[in-house]
């Protein structure tokens, strides 16, 4: 139903046409405008342009690949990313999500499971990477981490911190149950809202990349805790209680 079809803009890029016309059939299908690029360069341009909503890129594409592609996007501009790699590729699908990417399609792929993973990255994107309206106090803090939930920022003993939608989803998530210990697939399905298969490494690299981004020593750190064999949690500040 037309009331129902989604909007933004999709950039899709693969130098593989077949590929790159069958995604368009199915998300023009619900309602999304799709510009299409067939190597990294005319991509980056694309993008820089500033007009495209999420880019779905492949990993293998002549001139800028989709990873070093990924990583000039981040530099400016915080709209998902997914990358679509072959099954085997799991380095690619690894190195992806550690420079931005927020999901990834392993080839072959369902083309209806695409599209919800576009549905639901724009989404994402929508609520948490955009500035909102203050509409109360959801601040929550520990120690020197404090995230406002209202103007979607994190800072880190005062200086901002930039982090994807998918790593702010995880960040809040934890830190609202600060002192609890949740298993990757809690993290996952509460986050991804649909069942933890193979999620080991997507969790862990964006807890690692959310490490990076609010810890001094990310390999000592001090909010974002690994409970081993169990899961992982944000500490509670012993200063402030179980308190906000």
């Amino acid at each position: 139903m037309q009331g129902n079809r989604e909007t933004g803009t999709i950039l899709v890029c693969d130098d593989d046409h077949a590929i790159v016309d069958a995604i368009r059939i199915y998300l023009e299908q619900e309602g999304y405008t799709v510009v299409t690029a067939d190597n990294g360069d005319d991509a980056y341009k694309l993008v820089r342009k500033g007009h495209i909503d999420l880019a779905i890129l492949d990993v293998m594409m002549p001139g800028l690949d989709g990873i070093h592609l990924t990583l000039r996007i981040r530099e400016f501009s915080r709209i998902p990313v997914i990358i679509l790699s072959a099954k085997t590729e799991d380095a690619d699908k690894i190195l992806g999500l550690n420079v931005g990417a927020d999901d990834y399609v392993p080839k072959p792929f369902n083309p209806l499971e695409l599209v919800a993973r576009v549905r639901s990255n724009l989404r994402r994107y929508r609520e948490l990477g955009s500035a909102a309206e203050l509409t109360g106090d959801h601040v929550y803090r520990t120690g020197g981490l404090t995230v406002d939930d209202d103007a979607k920022e994190v800072t880190v003993d005062g200086e901002a911190v930039r982090l994807t939608p998918i790593e702010y989803q995880i960040l809040l998530f934890l830190l609202k149950n600060k002192g609890k210990v949740f298993s990757i697939e809690q993290i996952y399905e509460s986050i991804w809202n649909e069942d933890a298969i193979g999620a080991d490494n997507t969790v862990a690299v964006h807890i690692r990349h959310i490490r990076e981004k609010i810890e001094i020593d990310p390999k000592e750190p001090r909010y974002l805790k690994v409970v081993w064999g169990v899961g992982y949690k944000i500490e509670a500040d012993k200063q402030e209680g179980e308190g906000r």
